[in-house]
């Protein structure tokens, strides 16, 4: 995952301006040598947001920037000059993208919308200068406020991919061969476990001109919840999911014990997945006869939609399009997904397994941006290695 291009993990320092301090100025010039107080109004710090970009699909964008600064405000200055405000910095994420804060994991923000727009640090407020504060009693104060310091914080970035359907599926289950018969994907297919390390994304067509998109993700195995395996790392791209479709062999020893074992993996991962619209697709039928598929039918799942499929040979295919339209497009997934939209809690994260996962991503290292107001002797400066855009890393 380290040298793919797809990247949902993305640890960045994001720090917003300082506000400007006001101005203590008295007036002093020729013919008016009692002037009073003209201090001007410190400028307001740049706040840093993070906007929603259907345009990007992955946060290899950011992987190199891990430095995110905004401007700080400008000092008041006399003739009641008011100060510049700092810049503001959006950070365009793609939809999907949830924020935790790297120290303890707990949730911060959420960014689901094209051109949605979420303030995660606020820019200082700049400083009143002298002449905010002058009275009848007071009639040449010299005190002016200082700008509020700036805000700072250590962000992990999380992308969860927004699918109508998630696969859920044991290695070598057929769902990139699935995948790819009812889309334009091609991912990667091959004759051994954990071919697919990075989720894949394809548009089903369907008919008059209607589609849905479908999401494969690594497959699982038995104790992933444990740490096991690596799919349980990717389970995240389908807690958008509205609809799941679980993929079992045909040739396995049972079944219902495959999707039972499936269905306990992600219920430890999160129990709100349980109450998604479950699809069962069961795949390479094509090795079995009619007698053998009217058999392995009354050891199925009662509670859910079976559908007996080959993406090989393209049997049932159209069936289980029908299958996962009805599914999608029932009354009950509806109001479901209404309530999702509106009820949306995401759970904070267990950091020793949160920071697992990041050493694997590479983004583990301690990320410190520093200030040249910071360094005050030339014997810091053998700490710390300067990048092209001179911030600081420790």
């Amino acid at each position: 995952m380290a040298e793919s291009n797809f990247v949902d993990y993305v640890k960045i320092y994001c720090r917003s301006g300082k506000g400007g301090r006001g101005s203590m100025h008295l007036r002093h010039v020729k013919y008016n040598p009692n002037g009073g107080p003209d201090g001007g109004d410190g400028g307001d710090g740049g706040s840093v947001y993070l906007r929603g970009n259907h345009n990007y699909w992955t946060l290899l964008h950011l992987k190199y920037e891990r430095h995110v600064r905004a401007g700080h405000g400008g000092n008041g200055g006399r003739d009641k000059c008011h100060g510049s405000n700092g810049e503001d910095v959006y950070i365009d994420v793609p939809c999907g993208t949830v924020v935790y804060n790297a120290e303890n994991g707990k949730y911060v923000c959420d960014v689901t919308c094209d051109g949605q727009e979420v303030l995660l640090l606020k820019g200082g407020r700049g400083g009143l200068g002298n002449f905010q504060f002058r009275s009848a009693t007071n009639q040449a104060p010299r005190y002016a406020q200082p700008g509020e310091p700036m805000q700072e914080m250590t962000i992990i970035l999380e992308l969860k991919l927004l699918a109508d359907v998630g696969l859920v599926g044991f290695p070598n289950a057929g769902k990139s061969t699935l995948l790819s018969a009812l889309s334009s994907a091609r991912p990667k297919i091959a004759n051994y476990p954990f071919t697919t390390l990075e989720p894949s994304l394809g548009i089903v067509g369907y008919r008059d001109r209607q589609s849905f998109v479908m999401a494969d993700i690594p497959g699982i195995i038995e104790g992933a919840s444990e740490g096991k395996g690596l799919g349980l790392r990717f389970l995240r791209h389908i807690e958008r999911n509205s609809l799941l479709l679980f993929m079992v062999p045909g040739d396995t020893d049972d079944i219902r014990h495959e999707y039972e074992v499936l269905l306990g993996e992600l219920e430890n991962f999160n129990p709100d997945m349980l109450d998604k619209h479950r699809v069962l697709a069961v795949t390479k039928s094509d090795l079995l006869d009619s007698e053998l598929v009217e058999m392995l039918r009354e050891t199925t799942p009662d509670d859910i939609p079976v559908v007996f499929i080959s993406a090989v040979t393209g049997q049932g295919l159209d069936e289980l399009k029908d299958v996962l339209w009805r599914e999608l497009n029932s009354e009950s997934n509806k109001l479901q997904d209404i309530m999702a939209e509106d009820t949306l809690v995401h759970r904070d994260k267990d950091m020793s397994q949160f920071m697992a996962e990041l050493a694997d991503e590479g983004e583990d290292e301690e990320i410190v941006f520093v200030d040249d107001a910071d360094i005050e002797d030339a014997d810091d400066l053998e700490d710390f290695e300067y990048t092209d855009g001179g911030e600081a890393r420790k």
